[in-house]
């Protein structure tokens, strides 16, 4: 017997045990008080006799109740006190086991009580007595199913919970993954770019005919370090692209600047959307923050268009210290609205982002019926 069980396991126990012996005591009473011709009743055998089926019911009735039902089903004409530990135990089988065991094992026993009272009763004591005993076993087996499907009902959905955050978490993490491989192919683009910059002035230099000697040499070496350290990084980040034929190359990464283009595609496209931008010179942010500001206000309107289609969507861009990035549209009425926040992975990649910058984010609902999408990041 496991002394480490739940609270609700020794409870239940308690009450099945409780429910055994007040059963066993009033059928006692009742043979007292309507004894069999010629039978002698022992008080004292009959409460040992039901104290000892009580003790087999409370330590084995989870572990073995097939054991536990059959054995009571065999030992319970030793003792009138003992057809109510049977009783409870037909009640426990139900409950611990699929219905193709129960209901053969209750039905035997309810016919071997019925033989029974067949054979010391006749008439009315008979008819009451079957009757009785057959309502009784139908309303505990009966019970005793339905707890058993309700317990397998909420294991049911426990594991189908437990399923889905696990998926969700999976499809988090796979985000999370896909977004960081972007941001390094982004990066391998942009380095070659530079890099390659570097060789093709480290070349000019090392061809040129009135360049000193010492000046050609170093270039040259520049120049060789470059197209190697562009070797390694095509080596690098040669994993994350798909090198099969007929592969388009990358486009030119966007900037800061790229952001009204953007923004005049969503009007073309049908939605609503306004640029409130407050930042004097684009071209002076960092390539490497107005790329990823491109790609949050960029997830921003997709996010709007999909979850809030025709909704208002105002876009705010603010220079200082920071960059502040701000996406405000209006949530779509009705309850789906508050599943918004949490919907898809874009938002896993946006903090991916942000968090390689050293930034913040926020997203949610504001309270008035709008989701904001608000992004700082440093310069």
């Amino acid at each position: 017997m496991n002394l480490r069980r739940p609270l609700r396991d020794w409870l239940g126990d308690a009450g099945a045990t409780a429910a055994a012996a007040l059963l066993g005591l009033l059928l006692l009473q009742a043979t007292i008080e309507d004894p069999v011709p010629g039978e002698t009743i022992s008080v004292r055998f009959e409460l040992a006799a039901g104290a000892v089926s009580l003790v087999v019911l409370l330590l084995f009735r989870r572990r073995r109740p097939v054991a536990v039902a059959v054995a009571l089903l065999v030992t319970q004409w030793v003792a009138t006190t003992m057809f109510g530990t049977a009783a409870i135990a037909m009640y426990a089988l139900a409950m611990l086991r699929p219905w193709r065991t129960a209901l053969p094992i209750a039905g035997l026993n309810l016919a071997l009580i019925i033989t029974m009272f067949w054979l010391v009763s006749s008439g009315t004591d008979f008819v009451e007595g079957a009757v009785v005993f057959t309502l009784l076993h139908a309303t505990l087996v009966t019970a005793g199913m339905l707890v058993r499907s309700r317990r397998m009902l909420i294991e049911s959905l426990e594991e189908r919970a437990r399923a889905a955050e696990t998926e969700q978490r999976l499809r988090v993490e796979e985000g999370r993954l896909l977004e960081r491989e972007r941001i390094a192919r982004e990066m391998h683009d942009v380095l070659a770019h530079r890099i390659s910059l570097l060789a093709v002035h480290a070349g000019a230099l090392e061809f040129r005919p009135d360049a000193p000697a010492d000046q050609r040499e170093a270039a040259g070496v520049i120049r060789q370090s470059a197209f190697e350290a562009m070797e390694d990084l095509r080596e690098v980040i040669g994993v994350l692209r798909d090198d099969s034929p007929g592969t388009e190359p990358e486009r030119p990464q966007p900037t800061l600047a790229d952001v009204p283009e953007l923004v005049e595609e969503s009007r073309r496209a049908g939605g609503d959307v306004t640029l409130d931008e407050h930042v004097p010179d684009p071209d002076r942010v960092p390539s490497r923050v107005g790329r990823h500001a491109y790609r949050i206000v960029q997830e921003g309107l997709t996010n709007a268009r999909k979850h809030a289609p025709g909704a208002r969507v105002r876009v705010r861009l603010a220079a200082g210290t920071d960059l502040d990035i701000e996406i405000v549209n209006a949530l779509p009425p009705g309850p789906s609205a508050l599943k918004i926040p949490g919907s898809g992975a874009g938002l896993v990649g946006l903090a991916e982002r942000v968090a390689l910058l050293g930034g913040t984010l926020e997203h949610g609902g504001t309270g008035d019926g709008r989701f904001r999408l608000h992004a700082r990041l440093p310069l």
